[in-house]
């Protein structure tokens, strides 16, 4: 071999071994930029109010865990939400007014989010990190709502707005629950909120290498009010307490956060992690009306609720304004402070798109800004800012209907009610009549919004059939488009709520399709003519039996959709009756019967629909 050859090959080993060496650097600085990003853990408490936090001055309930994070973190202390849970989660989620998202309820089809509507955890997907929900998700349990429609990899939740509900596995009782785990049904041991800390701390455990988002919403403190006595029993016979279960149960998620703070110190994944608690809207069952007050919006009589009216669906202060703090070691972010300028539900998306450096794919047209300027001192976004937030017990909005808005110090409540919260922070005096000119103001700048805002109603939220991402599809009497009331929990069902209502489906593909109607679940395995048992007490714990059931004499069933009007007579001995049916492509509405032996017609609470 001759100097020239021996040359070359030193010069082409020297380069091959630099190209080695630049990409393993590049590799390596990859992986160091994945761990540099913050994770982010957003904790979602159920039904948890302002007053139901020690730090908060509470002296009677015991939420050490909350306590310790609370010092250590700066406190947005006027924070608002949606007064119910499905509207604050959609905001959240997408950092849009809850309007905008299609979500105005809980029930009757308008706790859906729309299609169209782009999460964060769709975001921080496509910006790299790993993302996964545990617990209540409450914006459409079926394609395209689903939370794994929306972008998180990993999902463990319960169906629906809480346990026993009408799409919640049956029988499901907070205790050694069957969950939706990644869309398949799974049983799993143990108290509800231990199960989703307990899963989402294995989750954390195995993301070592890239970031990672963890939505934990819990859905206690929901009702029903069911936890073991041990959390319980401690709030038991103390008449300024309401609701020792609730208590108990708000004990117990305080439990979970400690020992998840615990686990990410232990990992070493505290210090670079953000962490986020908060509230989905105003108590629940914390505090107690006075003699003669209305239920959501008087004046407390027992409980802590901070000085504020109402509770829960309140439009007053007790209703939306709930505790939002915020801890980040790395991000300086870890020593106790207050920021007291208006914040909403949907600031915290942009928020976090601030901290993480995430880059967006398009102009989301937040209606949040974030909060980030504001910690570091600017507050330009803040001073003169308005906030609407509401809670429609009905299908489509209607302006100012049980809606409150927020300017500074200032509430105007159904466009009639002005307080001034600086000298009345429990609005007891209204001072419309004092300060005209500031109603017609507040007016005219509720006008303007809703004229922006009112157009996006048009686009409703449909439940897609014949797609292979759900094929087939349950529907639920709880997402029903009615006028009236709508059967929302199993009780309802047992007791055989008369009610009908339709849902809107929208057909992916043209074909043949198979409809089953059925009065009970498909996990019961009940017929049409039985009467479900009733579930009992649960020793050791607040659980208690269910209602009794009751049998309907079911004689005749029919469907319509598509201007297809079908009809079948009943047999009472099987599980449900089965339609075939030829379907078009594009949207529609479904309506089902049953027609009892008296008569008197309701709809079938479930309807699963195939494509063959």
């Amino acid at each position: 071999m001759n100097l020239n050859c021996v040359t070359n090959i030193f010069t082409k080993t020297l380069l091959l071994a630099s190209l080695v060496v630049v990409m393993l650097s590049c590799k390596t600085e990859k992986k160091t930029e994945e761990k540099s990003k913050p994770n982010v853990i957003l904790i979602m408490i159920d039904d948890q109010g302002y007053g139901d936090v020690g730090a908060l001055g509470n002296k009677n309930i015991n939420t050490p865990n909350i306590d310790a994070l609370h010092a250590q973190s700066t406190r947005f202390t006027d924070y608002h939400v949606s007064p119910t849970c499905a509207p604050t989660r959609a905001a959240i989620m997408t950092g849009h007014h809850n309007y905008r998202t299609g979500v105005f309820f809980t029930i009757k089809g308008r706790s859906l989010i729309l299609e169209r509507e782009t999460t964060m955890a769709q975001v921080f997907k496509e910006n790299g990190y790993k993302t996964a929900m545990f617990g209540k998700w409450h914006l459409g349990d079926n394609y395209p709502f689903r939370p794994q429609d929306k972008g998180f990899e990993e999902v463990l939740m319960n169906n629906g707005g809480g346990v026993g509900q009408t799409m919640d596995y049956w029988n499901n009782d907070y205790f050694d629950d069957t969950y939706v785990h990644n869309g398949k049904l799974e049983k799993f041991e143990g108290y509800c909120t231990d199960v989703w800390f307990d899963n989402a701390k294995k989750y954390i455990g195995k993301q070592k290498d890239k970031p990672f988002f963890c939505y934990l919403s819990t859905n206690a403190a929901h009702s029903p009010y069911w936890v073991a006595d041990e959390y319980a029993d401690p709030y038991k016979n103390n008449e300024e307490i309401p609701n020792a279960a609730f208590y108990g149960m708000i004990t117990n998620v305080d439990e979970n956060i400690g020992k998840l703070v615990a686990y990410l110190k232990s990992i070493e994944l505290m210090d670079n992690t953000i962490l986020i608690v908060t509230t989905d809207n105003g108590s629940a069952a914390g505090n107690k009306m006075g003699k003669g007050q209305d239920r959501l919006d008087g004046f407390i009589a027992k409980g802590n609720n901070a000085g504020m009216r109402g509770v829960k669906a309140s439009m007053y202060e007790g209703g939306h304004r709930v505790p939002f703090f915020i801890h980040w070691k790395d991000g300086g972010i870890n020593v106790g402070r207050d920021i007291d300028a208006l914040t909403a539900h949907y600031d915290v998306f942009p928020t976090l798109v601030d901290l993480c450096g995430l880059e967006l794919k398009e102009d989301l047209n937040f209606d949040g800004s974030s909060l980030v300027p504001l910690m570091n001192g600017d507050n330009s976004n803040f001073e003169d800012r308005i906030v609407y937030v509401n809670t429609q017990f009905s299908t489509d909005p209607v302006p100012w209907k049980r809606t409150a808005l927020m300017h500074q110090n200032w509430r105007l409540v159904e466009g009639t009610e002005l307080y001034n919260l600086d000298t009345d922070p429990e609005q007891r005096t209204n001072l419309a009549d004092q300060y005209p000119e500031k109603v017609q103001e507040y007016k005219e700048a509720y006008d303007k919004w809703w004229a922006e805002i009112s157009p996006t109603f048009e686009e409703k939220p449909y439940f897609i059939i014949g797609n292979e991402a759900e094929n087939p599809t349950t529907l639920f009497c709880h997402d029903w488009h009615t006028d009236t009331f709508t059967p929302w929990k199993q009780d309802h069902i047992r007791e055989g709520q008369v009610n009908n209502g339709f849902w809107r489906v929208k057909v992916e593909e043209a074909g043949t399709y198979t409809l089953k109607l059925r009065r009970w679940p498909e996990e019961s395995g009940l017929a049409l003519g039985d009467k479900a048992p009733v579930r009992a007490a649960l020793e050791g714990t607040s659980v208690t039996p269910s209602k009794k059931g009751k049998a309907l004499n079911i004689k005749d069933s029919r469907i319509k959709i598509q201007g297809i009007e079908m009809s079948k007579k009943v047999d009472l001995s099987k599980e449900f009756v089965e339609y075939t049916v030829e379907l078009e492509k594009g949207e529609t509405h479904l309506e089902t019967w049953f027609t009892l032996d008296n008569g008197v017609e309701i709809g079938a609470y479930y309807a699963k629909i195939e494509k063959i």
